[in-house]
């Protein structure tokens, strides 16, 4: 699902992947195939993928309701609004009803793992975000503990901009930052060890998080396979690229096949079926569920 079949009703908002409608005092969050990369919508969407980043936030949602209060309000299809009522088959599994929230103007970043542009940066400075590390870490070296890294959010097609905390501090208030980068560890270090334990390395993540009625909550999706590095934890090897469940392998297949100028070029067939192989399979390692589409 590319995108919603009923072009009646407008999305207010369209992201890389979510199409966003505004119920006044609540939002309609709808979770497309549509697949990014190098900050660009691609032409091929996934199969099933907004389906499985629904239900996987759904599923962390519920799991880390004791660390962090969250923005669902409901994503049983009885609840939606009249006007979309007629389409709950087609909405079925990808769509989610949430409050309305004043978000704060970061990516709230957490690396368990070395790698992607963290390792880039700390190859070239020795550190990360402003964070001095040790000397000789490697591709994969493990971080311990954790560190939060936040970067600013840009706008579709622009490159978001790794920060130090300071600047965060700027941005939000020391207070905010602060609990910011607090619940963004406390989350990450229990969705991690849950993980762990199901077969998956969660490398690294990025939340989103916003007020509603002067209370922090957790936004927007949750670790999931857009948002997430997912390593198969049996064969993790510091020193290398790990294979992975996320979008990962799409991003390969692109740095392999394309010089980086002009737009994206289609993927193919054997490489889309494979990416979402691999949405599908983080998911079941997770959940503990067979992947059933709903529709």
């Amino acid at each position: 699902m590319a995108a919603l079949n009923f072009q009646e009703i407008e999305p207010d908002a369209r992201g890389k992947v979510r199409d966003l409608y505004d119920l006044g005092d609540s939002l309609l969050f709808v979770a497309s195939d549509r697949i990014s990369a190098f900050d660009y919508v691609l032409k091929d969407s996934i199969p099933f993928k907004g389906e499985v980043l629904t239900r996987l936030s759904l599923f962390w949602f519920d799991l880390l309701a004791d660390v962090t209060p969250n923005h669902l309000i409901s994503a049983d299809a009885a609840d939606l609004p009249a006007r979309f009522a007629p389409f709950a088959s087609e909405l079925a599994g990808r769509f989610m009803l949430v409050k309305k929230a004043r978000m704060f103007p970061i990516e709230c970043i957490v690396r368990g793992y070395l790698a992607g542009s963290g390792l880039k940066e700390y190859e070239q400075t020795g550190a990360l975000c402003g964070i001095d590390l040790p000397a000789g870490l490697i591709n994969s070296s493990r971080l311990s503990p954790a560190l939060y890294t936040p970067s600013t959010k840009a706008a579709i097609g622009d490159h978001d901009e790794n920060v130090d905390f300071a600047s965060t501090e700027k941005l939000l208030g020391a207070a905010n930052a602060a609990l910011l980068r607090e619940r963004s560890l406390a989350v990450y270090e229990k969705a991690r060890d849950f993980a762990a334990q199901k077969g998956i390395i969660i490398a690294d993540t990025k939340f989103e998080f916003g007020l509603v009625d002067g209370e922090v909550v957790l936004a927007d999706e949750v670790l999931t396979p857009d948002s997430s590095r997912f390593w198969p934890l049996d064969t993790y090897q510091p020193g290398n690229s790990q294979p992975s469940f996320d979008k990962q392998f799409v991003r390969d297949w692109l740095s392999a096949n394309w010089d980086m100028k002009g737009t994206p070029p289609q993927l193919p067939r054997e490489i889309i079926e494979e990416s979402s192989a691999k949405y599908l399979q983080a998911f079941e390692l997770l959940t503990g569920q067979k992947f059933i589409p709903t529709k």
